[in-house]
């Protein structure tokens, strides 16, 4: 997308209610050309929306980081998507240590950090536990959690997804363990906990993802907010 789309987008997103607006790349990290693009894009955002900005651009150095920062950049996000233990069972493309390494760079630019994973790739309950510990050694701001949505022709296309009361155990777990930070519920939501799906804020999310996903499409937009007023709750900026 060029930079003019992405501000039509966020300009789109923000007229719904959107409080803040990611920039989302594949592949593992961005080029030198890839980099200056998303510089001019975050620029051209902080201009013209009052969004908060993020970004989730894959694996960055401190140098890169520094520069998205004073482009504008509110926040960069880097999912871990599983535990330690449990990453080389589901990641093989880089080491762990790697992904540790980015959120770092990020906090030495002056970057609020979000970071969280994916519930149902097959890990353990403790794995779980795991991830929340590893996400308050490394003091994140705000946690993103996503369940997973079993894609055809994927590897993980014959997992089966997680009851929602699972679900809800889990993100309530995370809440005890990061106590002051933001939980946002993002892909899976909708196909994960079905009709409870308004209970997962009294479980302790605070934030959720609207809008389509990255390769799913999520619930109207509209939906959401009437699910917020209806616990009696509002938006706020965050």
């Amino acid at each position: 997308m060029e930079p003019g789309e992405i501000l039509r987008t966020a300009q789109e997103a923000e007229a719904m209610g959107a409080r803040r607006f990611s920039i989302v790349t594949s592949g593992k990290a961005l080029t030198t050309s890839e980099l200056e693009k998303v510089v001019q894009t975050i620029r051209l955002l902080k201009e013209k929306t009052g969004l908060c900005l993020c970004a989730s651009l894959g694996m960055v150095a401190e140098g890169e980081a520094h520069r998205l920062k004073e482009a504008g950049l509110n926040r960069y996000h880097h999912n871990f998507e599983t535990a330690p233990s449990f990453f080389p069972e589901i990641c093989t493309t880089h080491r762990y240590e790697e992904d540790l390494d980015t959120l770092r760079c990020a906090q030495e630019a002056g970057l609020e950090v979000c970071s969280g994973g994916i519930f149902g790739l097959g890990e353990s309950p403790a794995q779980r536990l795991e991830l929340a510990y590893t996400l308050k050694e490394m003091e994140v701001d705000s946690v993103a959690l996503n369940f997973l949505n079993p894609i055809p022709a994927t590897p993980l296309e014959g997992a089966e997804t997680l009851a929602p009361l699972e679900i809800l155990q889990s993100v309530a777990l995370f809440r005890f363990i990061l106590p002051d930070k933001d939980i946002r519920i993002c892909g899976g939501r909708e196909v994960g906990l079905r009709d409870l799906h308004p209970l997962v804020i009294w479980a302790g999310a605070n934030g959720i993802m609207i809008g389509n996903y990255l390769t799913t499409q999520g619930r109207d937009y509209q939906a959401d907010l009437l699910m917020i007023d209806d616990l009696g709750m509002v938006v706020v900026d965050g």
